[in-house]
This record gives structure tokens, C-alpha cells and sequence, in this order.
């Protein structure tokens, strides 16, 4: 009988906001895959850990995920992990892949899920706590109000357009590009906040634009909010 693949969300580095489905999932499983070269180095891993001891005693599984926007390697390290799953999954195995916060926004694991998919084997998605939700909890904050729209960046990629947009909006992953995002912020006097690695022991909070450092980390997130008119500005 062949096994079944479940994508588990385990949140953005707080281990107490793991689900209860995640947790027993993980509990449950025969086999726990890992993006990464070493299982137990990934971000993913460490929360898990943090929430359950016994994960160290699970069996393990190394998927690679280059970190590139090469489109030939990145089709190669999909089909090299879809193939690897498949394999666990053919012998009967129940897969549980771990993914930083939720699966279904912008998770390298939705490549090879959809692969697997396609391959005919059961699967399931698991939902976590996404970093932006997270981060604007930790920041004490509501993301929107009542009709205002939110707007998901990817900020590796070019950004000026999106910044342009009414509302809420949050830019993921801006590490690599940090310099250029906080000059563009910089430029349109944008009001804005920024927590580096919410929820793990390293987390850092910067309360505006300025403040947010250009050599900031992979797991950066930043929430621009539409500037709010003051009394000054609002008299006759």
C-alpha cells in the first residue's frame, strides 16, 4: 500500500504557535522530510524540536533546496526531491514535510508537492501560522481594517510597483535586496516596521524604515502601512 505525503506547516519560529494537527501529524509519521542538505540545521527542524523532544528520535530525511532563481536548477532539485519522496512514499511510508510557516505562501515545498501530485500519490496540506500574521501580533497591530485591501510582496523580486498599492502591505523575504528595498521605502517616505527572525531567539523589532538595517537576514519581514493623516494635516 502506498504511503501518503502531508505538506505541515509549523509556523514562523515560535515553537508554542505549532498547531495541535502538526504536532500529532509529526508524532504520527514514519518519516520526517526536511529541506536542507542537514535536517537537524534547518529553521523548520529547531521548531519542531522546540516544541517536542521526541523528534530527535524520528527518522530523518535530507531534501535539498538550493537557495537560486535558476530555473534549470531549480527543476532539477524539485524532480530530485519528488523522486527521493516517492520512493519513502512507494514503500509505504507516511511522509510529513516540514515547511517554515504555511505551505500554501510562497513554500519551495509546493514544487515538489505538486510533483507528487501529479504522480497520483495521496497527499495532504497542513496549515500554519504565517509569518505575516505573526509578525504583526508580535507588533501589537491589525494588518487591515475594514475595507482595506493586503497586498503579499515577494521582495527579492522588483518591488516599486507593488509599493505603490493602496492598503496594507507586507514584503517577504527581503534579505538578499534589503539595501534597495529600504532605499525605495526611503524615497516614498513610506511608514513602515520590521521584524527580523519573529519568534526565534534572535528575533529583532525595527519601529521604522530607518531604523531597519541594510545587511538584515533571510528571514525579514516588513509591513508598510498607508501613512496616516495627522490633526495638522487634516485642519482648514
Amino acid at each position: 500500500m502506498r504511503g501518503k505525503l502531508y505538506g505541515v506547516g509549523v509556523g514562523p519560529g515560535d515553537p508554542e504557535l505549532l498547531t495541535l494537527k502538526a504536532l500529532r501529524l509529526v508524532k504520527e509519521a514514519d518519516i520526517i522530510a526536511v529541506p536542507g542538505e542537514k535536517p537537524k540545521d534547518s529553521v523548520a527542524y529547531k521548531i519542531v524540536r522546540g516544541a517536542w523532544a521526541g523528534l530527535e528520535d524520528k527518522p530523518l530525511m535530507a531534501v535539498p533546496m538550493p537557495m537560486t532563481k535558476d530555473p534549470v536548477k531549480l527543476e532539477a532539485s524539485h524532480e530530485q526531491g519528488a523522486q527521493m519522496l516517492r520512493k519513502k512514499l512507494e514503500e509505504g511510508n507516511m511522509v510529513v514535510f516540514l515547511t517554515l510557516g504555511d505551505p500554501t505562501v510562497y513554500s519551495t515545498y509546493l514544487y515538489v508537492h505538486k510533483k507528487i501530485v501529479s504522480l497520483g500519490y495521496e497527499t495532504e496540506i497542513v496549515s500554519g501560522i504565517p509569518s505575516f500574521c505573526a509578525v504583526a501580533a508580535r507588533l501589537n497591530m491589525g494588518l487591515v481594517e475594514k475595507a482595506e485591501p493586503l497586498h503579499v510582496i515577494p521582495a527579492s523580486y522588483q518591488v516599486e510597483d507593488a509599493l505603490k498599492l493602496p492598503g496594507t502591505r507586507v514584503l517577504m523575504k527581503a534579505g538578499r535586496k534589503m539595501k534597495q528595498v529600504k532605499e525605495q521605502l526611503l524615497k516614498m517616505q513610506a511608514q513602515g516596521m520590521m521584524i527580523e527572525n519573529c519568534g526565534m531567539p534572535e528575533e529583532k523589532i525595527y519601529e521604522s524604515v530607518e531604523e531597519i538595517p541594510e545587511t538584515a537576514g533571510y528571514y525579514s519581514l516588513i509591513i508598510i502601512k498607508d501613512r496616516q493623516e495627522s490633526d495638522s494635516d487634516t485642519e482648514n
